[in-house]
């Protein structure tokens, strides 16, 4: 029996996420690896979800989400990005991944080469595989961490069927230009491509700036199909509520898939999350202003300690640049010596790679309380006098 288990997962490790928050545990170490927020998250949300358990059904819901969710779903990105989307053109998801892995299998036949940009998500690359599609990489280089033409056209092959895009884009913190989506969108329609958008960080974007989805761009409206997560939005990770939105011949397919994976997600949850995408516009754009004050306070920390900070325009997370912090370390030996002698855990960035990793950056999440971020400013700050020989 264990000759025949699939080689693309019997083959993998424990996702880098897992394994640095459990370090952090086992070594009472501040975690700064895992993208948590350690704040309640949506007060109200969460009181309507506990009021939805006494006061609605807690039975199945429909497969496809409830159709308040789905009405709410829509609704929301009418006002916050102009698109015209209908309910039925919604699917409610357990979580993004789950929403990334029903499209994967929907959308990909044996064979089919598939565009993953680097750094990227660590669950693209065996979900791809297990539905049967070949990975080729694009890139986005450090620093400026920009999509180019250039490289769309080097990583597309004869049988390329769709790209993989995540926008803001974890872990560079970077959101992709309207140049740059009205490029991918160009490229997307030449080569009639299917673009699976992950989106998640789509309201966690600061200075002033604002998502663009890129099934807004010209000719995308019938070939994207856009994901999103209210665990971002709220704050509430533990919930595992998403969704896929596409054109209503995409969304069924995509339904097809998404039955036989988690059918459903809890009703509460879906009913509390309706109510927050109505209601809650007022608790988001406070909840970007606290995370960009601490985005802020860890980067002006760290820098005074000596480190080179990049600019982080999105997301919950921040890098360092090692080698030009004068550390000697890769990220994945700097990593470990951090949690394990300095009590901090950080994630080497080389983990949001499948080939030819960059080694020389290391990601902190900053959506922690100030008296968590102070500590481990304070701890980095000996770390570094520590590693600078």
């Amino acid at each position: 029996m264990l000759g025949d288990m699939n080689p693309v997962y019997s083959s993998l490790g424990t996702t880098i996420f897992e394994t640095m928050s459990s370090r952090a545990r086992a070594m009472g170490a501040i975690n700064l690896g895992q993208g948590f927020p350690d704040g309640e998250g949506c007060v109200p949300v969460i009181r309507a979800a506990a009021d939805a358990l006494t006061t609605r059904s807690n039975q199945y819901p429909p497969m496809a989400g409830l159709p308040a969710l789905r009405q709410a779903i829509a609704t929301h990105y009418a006002r916050h990005q102009q698109l015209d989307l209908s309910p039925e053109e919604v699917i409610v998801t357990s979580g993004a991944t789950e929403a990334i892995a029903a499209s994967f299998t929907a959308l990909i036949a044996p064979g089919d080469e598939v565009i993953l940009i680097q750094p990227l998500y660590d669950a693209y690359l065996p979900l791809v595989q297990r539905a049967g599609g070949v990975a080729r990489l694009a890139r986005l280089e450090p620093g400026s961490w920009r999509l180019t033409p250039a490289a769309l056209e080097a990583a597309a092959g004869p049988r390329t069927r769709l790209i993989v895009v995540n926008n803001p884009v974890n872990p560079a913190g970077a959101k992709l230009s309207h140049g740059e989506l009205a490029d991918l969108a160009a490229f997307c329609v030449e080569r009639d491509l299917i673009a699976i958008c992950d989106e998640v960080w789509e309201h966690v974007v600061y200075d002033g700036a604002r998502h663009i989805p890129l099934i807004a761009m010209p000719g995308m409206r019938d070939r994207t199909v856009k994901i999103g997560s209210a665990g971002k939005i709220f704050a509430l990770t533990g919930w595992k509520v998403g969704w896929m939105c596409a054109a209503a011949p995409l969304a069924a397919v995509l339904a097809r898939a998404h039955q036989f994976l988690t059918f459903s997600t809890a009703p509460n949850l879906q009913w509390a999350v309706a109510e927050g995408l109505e209601t809650q516009d007022a608790w988001i754009a406070d909840s970007i202003v606290g995370f960009q004050r601490s985005r802020d306070r860890l980067a002006a920390g760290l820098t005074a300690a000596g480190y080179r900070v990049l600019p982080s325009g999105a997301t919950w997370f921040l890098s360092i640049d090692l080698a030009a912090s004068g550390i000697a370390l890769d990220d994945a030996a700097f990593c470990d010596r951090l949690v394990e002698e300095i009590g901090v855990a950080a994630i080497p960035v080389s983990a949001f790679y499948a080939e030819a990793p960059v080694t020389h950056l290391a990601r902190l999440c900053f959506a922690k309380a100030d008296a968590v971020l102070d500590t481990a400013i304070e701890r980095m700050s000996a770390a570094r006098s520590a590693f600078v020989r």
